[in-house]
């Protein structure tokens, strides 16, 4: 049994007058003769010495051999029952005071100490929410560099998607050919390369300011974690060696989904060249589904190839290697996560757009009605007024699109990698990770 204070059980202790390991009490060496005098003599401590004891039990905690009680002395008190002793009332035995942040209570205790914050995040594992939390807890904190840095990309992208509609890709004549049943098929196939190529031109401009907000908020996001503000001009500092990076993993991860895709096709496209043109096109599109199933599976293994590329300073093949090593065995978790963060902000978003949308229309040539059936005309005011409402959609997507992403990779280095230890020392905690445990 453990003799430390508090720990040690009755009567295992040394100074109760026997050895350890020995049981019952301990008795003379030598007993006096009864013909002797009871009297000793006070100045031959040799003749004690040599017949008791030096070491003699304390009074009234031991018992004649008998099993009386000795004459003069009080009958010994009953031996200690279970539950002997009591514990202390806020404590565990022997006085140990838990450390900090520990709950109260010997058995009741309240786990590990809560983890350092010292950020927009706790530096441990994260849940859907905390992750959420953090993206809207970053643009709440930081709201100036944030919203900056985002209604500048989204300004500046929108002002040039509404001059290339307004000047470029405003063809009344290619939209009333798709609407006309009677059109014939060489019209048709001109309206809907026309449309194609607007659109592809439009998704281009788009994603072009989507990688420039994600640089320099992946940025913002990574010090807020370690609670440090930074301003759009360091960010973009920062942010700018990485770009040509950043933009050529984008178009890159883009090529790789449309390669997948076009495989896909490619059978129903062979098919059809041959003269199915039933059978090919059912081929097609079985293709494009299964091929989509595998670029969804690609694009969510390299979703947090961004992050790795722009926080740890990687090139383009190793920040896709790094991010299929910490999303392998979190897959769908991964896709939940982004799913839902993709969902949330587009909702949000609608809500901003549609009410600036239906009033573009309405201020419109032919109003509500003919938007609805996809007759009016895209003229300058309805672009001007749905590019606002874009532009404010943008100024919450990008925060939250980006900031679930950057706290999505750190989550996934603070489980595989235990990245809240350097996050701690970053930050300037102190004695983190050096309290001990339960059980320990």
């Amino acid at each position: 049994m453990n003799d430390t204070p508090g720990w040690a059980s009755p009567g295992s202790a040394p100074s109760d007058g026997h050895e350890p390991g020995t049981s019952g009490p301990a008795e003379p060496t030598a007993r006096p003769d009864a013909a002797q005098p009871a009297q000793q003599p006070e100045n031959n401590p040799q003749d004690a010495d040599s017949k008791w004891s030096q070491e003699q039990p304390p009074p009234g905690q031991w018992s004649a051999p008998t099993g009386a009680a000795a004459p003069g002395q009080t009958p010994p008190p009953p031996p200690p029952g279970p539950g002997w002793g009591t514990q202390p009332p806020a404590g565990p035995p022997g006085g140990y005071s838990p450390p900090p942040g520990w709950g109260g209570g010997y058995g009741g205790w309240g786990g590990p100490p809560p983890a350092a914050k010292p950020g927009v995040i706790p530096l441990r594992p994260l849940g859907v929410g905390e992750i959420l939390d953090g993206a809207v807890s970053t643009m709440r904190t930081y709201w100036r560099t944030v919203l900056g840095i985002s209604l500048t990309v989204a300004v500046v992208t929108e002002v040039l998607v509404i001059l290339l509609q307004g000047f470029v890709l405003n063809d009344s004549a290619g939209t009333e050919a798709l609407n006309d049943p009677s059109a014939s098929a060489d019209e048709l196939t001109h309206a809907l390369g026309e449309t194609m190529l607007g659109t592809t031109v439009v998704f281009l401009i788009s994603l072009i300011g989507t990688v420039a907000a994600t640089a320099l908020l992946t940025t913002v996001t990574s010090r807020a974690v370690l609670g440090r503000p930074v301003t759009t001009g360091e960010a973009w500092r920062d942010a700018r060696p990485q770009v040509p990076r950043l933009f050529g993993l984008i178009f890159l991860l883009l090529l790789i989904t449309f390669g997948v895709l076009a495989v896909g096709a490619l059978p129903g496209i062979l098919v059809a060249a041959a003269g199915s043109n039933g059978g090919g096109l059912a081929l097609a599109i079985l293709g494009i589904l299964g091929a989509g199933v595998v670029a969804l599976w690609l694009m969510i293994r390299f979703s947090l190839a961004s992050p790795a590329l722009m926080l740890e300073k990687q090139s383009i093949v190793k920040s896709m290697s790094r991010s299929t090593k910490l999303v392998r065995g979190s897959w769908w978790r991964v896709l939940g996560i982004q799913l839902l963060a993709g969902i949330i902000a587009n909702i949000v978003a609608a809500i901003v757009v549609l009410p600036f949308t239906f009033l573009a229309a309405a201020l419109s040539g032919e109003g509500v009605g003919g938007f609805v059936n996809g007759t009016g005309d895209l003229g300058w005011t309805f672009l001007i007024i749905s590019g606002i409402g874009s532009v404010i959609g943008s100024m919450i997507t990008f925060p939250i699109t980006a900031g679930v992403t950057v706290l999505l990779y750190i989550d996934q280095r603070i489980r595989r990698e235990a990245l809240d230890l350097e996050l701690a020392r970053a930050a300037g905690v102190q004695d983190y990770g050096s309290r001990p445990t339960p059980g320990s």
